[in-house]
């Protein structure tokens, strides 16, 4: 199963930028360029423990949704989201919070595997593991921008 790990260092609180990774409307700022909006489940705000919220977005010409759970919560430290419903096989993702002095080091690691047997495992080292971490790098991107400026009281 492919993993992306991507270390963000971000000169902001912890409790900061571990808010601005479960916000929703964070979310769909930093992916615009996919049309993503939340459609289902938990729409807007903080995403908590146990909640769901479903996607849809344009991916690869075409629209797509996937629905995920919140499956563990450790305020300021870890979360996990897990896909319920999607085009992948398997898709987990976790995201670590460290103090860092007065920053904070944020670690994403980002589990997934496509169908389809052998094909799906060539299209994961092929395309999809880049594709995958272009857009978690423009999520972080987002998150980082939000935190160490004043945009973040504007959610």
């Amino acid at each position: 199963m492919p993993l992306i790990s991507l270390f963000t260092s971000i000169n902001a609180p912890v409790e900061r930028v571990f808010d601005l990774s479960r916000n929703l409307s964070l979310h769909a700022v930093s992916m615009q360029h996919t049309s993503e909006k939340a459609i289902a489940g938990k729409t807007t705000g903080l995403i908590q423990k146990g909640e769901t919220v479903t996607w849809q977005a344009t991916h690869l010409f075409k629209s797509r949704t996937l629905t995920v759970s919140i499956t563990q919560m450790e305020p300021y430290t870890f979360f996990r989201d897990e896909m319920l419903q999607g085009d992948f096989k398997v898709m987990k993702h976790e995201h670590r919070f460290e103090k860092r002095g007065d920053a904070t080091l944020m670690t994403d690691l980002f589990y997934f595997e496509s169908p389809y047997g052998w094909l799906g495992k060539m299209a994961d080292v092929l395309f999809l593991r880049y594709y995958m971490k272009r857009l978690l790098l423009q999520r972080n991107r987002m998150i980082k921008m939000y935190a160490e400026t004043d945009l973040w009281q504007s959610l």
